[in-house]
């Protein structure tokens, strides 16, 4: 596995964790590789109830107002919508949407090529032959087609409350969340992180976000898919690091992300059955060439 290194404001290089080249110079699954015939059997083990839980947040569409674009601020919805009414030969009611993927109210799977590295999306092609005005070519929800099942575990780091205002989330929130809960992640399984910070809740306060060293530990663990209510809010000590889940995770591990979830209902039938783990069906629409796509993530008991 190569590296790709950054460098402090004071110059210092640092060694940040990649994926660029461990699957081939061609390759657009990312981590979503490590989850095998053997993980999805795995997964499929954990089926014993039936019981489903989304990990979607509800829109609720708004009338097409204005111009080619939905608004992408978290007061809007994310999805813009325009009734069509045909006659014949059946009469009948139809409908035109406008929808933002990477929205901050929208549950939605980002493509590997959504975020850059300099001027290479992963794994090192360039941005000239990945991304055009007709689209994604490379990097993006193409690699989706098959849809992602795998075993989902979700790390509760605030059991009943929430984490505090700003708080940078570290391995050791990982660890104390694994004992606390006696499970343990395994490679290619999906990590799912609670906070108790809804998305776009709290409006104006510092929300806790991820640290380098939180994705560094998902690297080491095999995460295959990220997704939670714990974001890139949180600044790093040194301004001039990158974004710890998308311009590491995503852009250099390859680690698909499910931003904007809903935990809420899932922790607290986690913690009603005393279970932590679970199947995980992620099933986007084909749609290719995009760089996200609104996703309803089902937990599975």
């Amino acid at each position: 596995m190569r590296t790709r290194e950054a460098e402090t404001s004071a110059g210092e290089p640092i060694d940040l964790p990649s994926n660029w080249g461990r699957w081939g110079d061609d390759d657009e699954r990312g981590t979503l590789n490590l989850i095998t015939e053997e993980v999805r059997a795995r997964a499929a083990a954990e089926v014993r109830s039936g019981r489903a839980v989304s990990l979607a947040v509800p829109i609720q569409p708004t009338p097409f107002i204005s111009g080619p674009f939905a608004p992408s601020t978290s007061d809007a919805s994310p999805v813009q919508q325009a009734m069509v009414f045909t006659a014949y030969p059946t009469t009948a009611a139809a409908d035109v949407l406008v929808v933002t993927n990477h929205h901050p109210c929208s549950t939605h799977l980002d493509a590997l090529g959504h975020v850059f590295v300099g001027d290479q999306v992963y794994p090192g092609r360039p941005v000239s032959e990945s991304m055009s005005q007709a689209g994604a070519h490379h990097g993006s929800t193409t690699a989706f087609a098959a849809g992602v099942l795998t075993r989902g575990v979700l790390l509760d780091l605030a059991p009943n409350s929430q984490l505090p205002d700003g708080h940078p989330v570290t391995p050791d929130d990982f660890d104390a969340a694994e004992d606390r809960q006696g499970v343990h992640l395994e490679p290619g399984d999906a990590l799912i992180v609670r906070g108790g910070w809804p998305p776009a809740s709290a409006i104006g306060q510092q929300r806790p976000g991820m640290t380098l060293d939180a994705v560094r530990w998902m690297h080491r663990r095999g995460v295959s898919l990220y997704a939670g209510d714990i974001g890139d809010a949180h600044p790093e000590l040194d301004p001039a690091l990158p974004a710890p889940l998308h311009e590491v995770g995503l852009a250099r591990m390859g680690m698909p992300l499910i931003d904007a979830a809903h935990v809420d209902d899932l922790a607290a039938v986690c913690a009603e059955l005393r279970r932590h783990s679970f199947l995980l069906a992620v099933a986007p629409p084909r749609v290719h060439g995009l760089t996200g796509v609104p996703v309803n993530p089902l937990a599975i008991f």
